[in-house]
């Protein structure tokens, strides 16, 4: 049997080899000096251009993101706020700052994907040129707005900005440590992809559309996360997204660490499901199509959460220490060992070029606490109690009111 349990063993370290060649090419790439693709000339300035903002009980923070969006609107834009179940003054305050709001109610039926499916059958009716999607407490650089919009119009492709979760004024050792894996996730590899001239993910704000493509894209109602299957969607059609990276959109963690873990409990066991049932159709419909675009976005799939992946590849190159020296093969050890030498140099020189401010060379013993903070959320996952249904998260300026409440009492 010892020859079986050889060629399992093989099989497992190079599924754990491959995802991490892909993201030390990704990784390393992003950080090569002077080297830079530039995006595509901007063409047809004079778009119209609609930003579509789901909201749900934003009312801590959507006044402030709109009163900073609307001086960028330009001539031809204007901002649809859906105010999606809410409880709160949402909608009242987006329609005072100058926001179009519609109000959608259907507790049965609560997700960003469901209001973004409301608010495209409204724009139906007069589309515009482009829709961006932007969170309700995001920020956008200065003219970004105009460009992801011409981007979008140019290319005929979905555009997503460089979008940066930052962590919150006096963050946890957790915090800067999720910080830095997000930022790997959204700016460093996706980075890496643009470099190379493939297409990248939808991160979930800061995209913008085409109306023909978005109006052709299938609704993703009830989907954890929605806009990776919407990017998804669209590339099978022939629409790729693409990354900008002279746009950046900002947001901010959550304040405590509950709230970080039930936020990336949702994403990640969102990513998980949809790395086991669309990656291996993705990059098979890749190679018999001969569209490399679909085997590039099926293997960056393939990539685990960060925790995850180094969470699997050191334990079992110890496993396969203790298999070589019981006297089994050496194979598994070999390609283990490659894999961890692909995670150390990616993860490497993701910190060093984008990342030390971030997670300061000080903090980075926070590194082990942060892996055991994650490990209740694989284990939901593992064993059947996976998120199923959206949840919101509570913003840091809510976080904060709640503490000043508990001192107060």
């Amino acid at each position: 049997m010892l020859p079986w349990f050889d060629a399992l063993f093989v099989a497992f370290a190079v599924v754990l080899l491959v995802p991490s060649v892909i993201l030390f090419i990704e990784c390393v790439v992003a950080a090569l000096p002077g080297f830079r693709r530039p995006s595509r000339a901007a063409e047809h300035p004079d778009a119209r251009m609609v930003v579509v903002m789901p909201a749900h009980d934003e009312e801590a923070v959507i006044e402030e993101t709109l009163r900073a969006l609307m001086p960028e609107l330009g001539p031809r834009g204007e901002v649809l706020v859906v105010a999606d179940n809410c409880s709160d003054d949402t909608a009242a305050i987006a329609r005072r700052v100058g926001a179009t709001v519609l109000e959608r109610n259907d507790p049965s039926r609560r997700g960003k994907g469901y209001a973004l499916s409301y608010a495209i059958d409204h724009l139906a009716v007069d589309a515009p040129d482009v829709v961006v999607i932007l969170d309700a407490d995001c920020k956008v650089s200065p003219g970004g707005l105009a460009r992801l919009a011409e981007h979008a119009h140019a290319t005929d492709r979905p555009v997503q900005a460089d979008y940066l979760l930052q962590t919150p004024r006096e963050p946890t050792p957790v915090g800067r440590v999720s910080a830095l894996a997000l930022l790997v996730r959204n700016r460093v590899r996706p980075l890496g992809l643009h470099r190379l001239g493939l297409p990248c993910h939808l991160a979930g704000s800061g995209m913008a559309f085409a109306w023909r493509t978005i109006a052709s894209a299938p609704p993703t109602h009830g989907h954890l996360v929605e806009d990776l299957q919407m990017g998804l969607d669209l590339a099978e059609q022939g629409h790729p997204p693409l990354f900008c990276p002279e746009v950046e959109v900002t947001s901010t963690l959550p304040t405590h660490d509950e709230d970080a873990r039930g936020q990336r409990r949702r994403w990640e066991h969102g990513q998980l499901e949809t790395l086991l049932h669309r990656g291996p159709r993705l990059i098979g419909r890749g190679l018999i199509g001969l569209r490399p675009e679909l085997v590039a976005l099926g293997l960056d799939l393939t990539i685990p959460p960060l925790a995850l992946l180094v969470g699997m590849v050191v334990p079992a190159t110890l496993v396969a220490y203790l298999w070589a020296w019981w006297g089994a093969s050496f194979m598994p050890l070999r390609l283990l060992l490659l894999a961890n030498v692909a995670l150390f140099t990616a993860l490497t020189s993701a910190w060093f070029r984008f990342g030390r401010a971030v997670l300061p060379p000080g903090e980075l013993l926070s590194i082990p606490r942060y892996f055991i903070w994650k490990i209740p959320v694989y284990f939901a996952f593992l064993f059947r109690d996976r998120q199923t249904s959206w949840e919101r998260t509570r913003r840091s300026s809510e976080s904060q009111t709640d503490e000043e409440v508990d001192e107060s009492q």
